[in-house]
């Protein structure tokens, strides 16, 4: 067992800093595909602090809270083969959907503090709890390999890891201080730097011989034997990133925001694996997203401005009026006046994207919806408020940008 912080860094590259970045291959926004532009569907699921969740993609809905829970949800974790997920509440409180087994929880204890997140063992038989300073508690067949509960931590702790066999696990603090136990070992941190933004995660390399830290403006350090392929630390996005996922080969990865953007490095493919990705109203765009949301299943209604029913056009003004920002209330009056353009490829959460009969013609829109990310959409459409895909209409009336109110 270890628990180390050196102020030596080993094998650091990255963006993050308040040195000047490294040089870097340029990201490969998984935003991009197609001759439109328009972002790549993803799957991912979000969820809220008040226990909200909302499947997106190609992910099934196993359920939310149905009302707040205690303490706030700090962490979703999906189970192996995707067909359920954990919710923790930082007072350790585990809610089980889908095919996720519950098998303990600190619920019932009074903790020095908070928990933070959780970390599933590798055969998915049991789990870890962390909290923020870092206390363990282990459940199922999740093994106790120590903590640094009894220490006097520089900056909380914000997650775990476990190594690829479940053996060991790292800690990570949010100034990229990492504390190794069991068969983890210690491979550098940023512990002694000053970081622009917070250490939010971390990815282990396939192996568990070296690891990627990702701060909340997208910046990564890599360290052991894994290779920095580029980061968003210099152009991060208005949303925080959330995490960083290794490739299937470990040769290159993916920078998650919360809203489910994903950009792609190395080797990383078109969309990450499906992932649980906590969802908080950073933005005034986030929050009208959260509105939107809290909608899903009301009627549609031709002219509806809510609370009982929304068209589309009601709907997305009524979500963003809720974050403080007006507009017209017309559809193609929006696309032709509401805020300022946003190529497809720049889409944030909340901006509104278009549909019309003519691409040219703003007065030919007669549709629109508010973007949520990883192109996925919320829409007052059919007979309800409900989640799409962006390309569920195909490319052909999609209008060329959207706007950012």
């Amino acid at each position: 067992m270890s628990a180390l912080v050196i102020a030596t860094v080993v094998g650091l590259t990255g963006t993050g800093l308040d040195a000047a970045p490294a040089a870097a291959a340029p990201a490969i926004p998984v935003s991009l595909e197609g001759v439109d532009g328009s972002p790549t569907p993803a799957s991912f699921w979000l969820a809220s602090s008040t226990g909200g969740v909302w499947n997106m993609g190609r992910t099934a809905s196993y359920g939310q809270l149905a009302s707040p829970p205690t303490k706030p949800v700090v962490g979703i974790s999906p189970t192996h083969d995707k067909a359920g997920y954990w919710l923790v509440a930082s007072d350790g409180g585990i809610f089980s959907f889908g095919d996720a087994t519950f098998y303990g929880s600190t619920g019932s204890l009074v903790l020095n503090r908070p928990v933070v997140g959780m970390a599933p063992t590798p055969d998915g038989r049991g789990y870890w709890l962390v909290a923020s300073d870092g206390g363990i508690f282990s459940f199922g067949d999740a093994t106790f390999y120590g903590s640094t509960g009894s220490l006097v931590l520089n900056r909380p702790v914000v997650g775990m890891a476990p190594t690829p066999d479940g053996r060991g696990y790292w800690l990570i603090a949010a100034d990229g201080g990492i504390f190794s136990f069991g068969d983890a070992t210690f491979y550098g941190s940023t512990g002694a730097l000053t970081l622009m933004q917070p250490v939010v995660g971390m990815a282990p390399t396939a192996n568990g011989a070296g690891y990627w830290l990702i701060a909340a403006d997208g910046g990564v350090f890599s360290f052991g034997d894994a290779m920095f392929y580029g980061s968003m630390g210099s152009a991060p996005t208005p949303d925080p990133a959330e995490k960083v996922v290794s490739s299937r080969s470990g040769h290159g990865y993916w920078i998650v925001d919360q809203n489910g953007t994903s950009w792609a490095f190395g080797d990383a493919g078109a969309v990450p694996p499906t992932l649980g990705l906590m969802f908080e109203g950073v933005t005034p765009g986030d929050r009208a997203v959260l509105f939107a949301f809290a909608q899903l299943g009301k009627p549609y209604i031709w002219g509806g401005n809510g609370p009982i029913g929304y068209d589309c056009s009601g709907l997305a003004l009524a979500a963003w009026e809720s974050a403080g920002v007006g507009f017209a209330r017309v559809a193609n009056d929006q696309y032709n006046t509401a805020g300022v353009p946003m190529a497809m490829a720049d889409l944030q959460a909340g901006d509104l994207v278009f549909w019309g009969s003519d691409p040219t013609n703003w007065s030919t829109v007669d549709h629109t919806a508010l973007y949520v990310g990883g192109g996925q959409i919320v829409e007052a459409t059919g007979d309800h408020v409900q989640l799409n895909s962006l390309d569920q209409w195909g490319t052909h009336t999609v209008m060329p940008n959207g706007r950012h109110p």
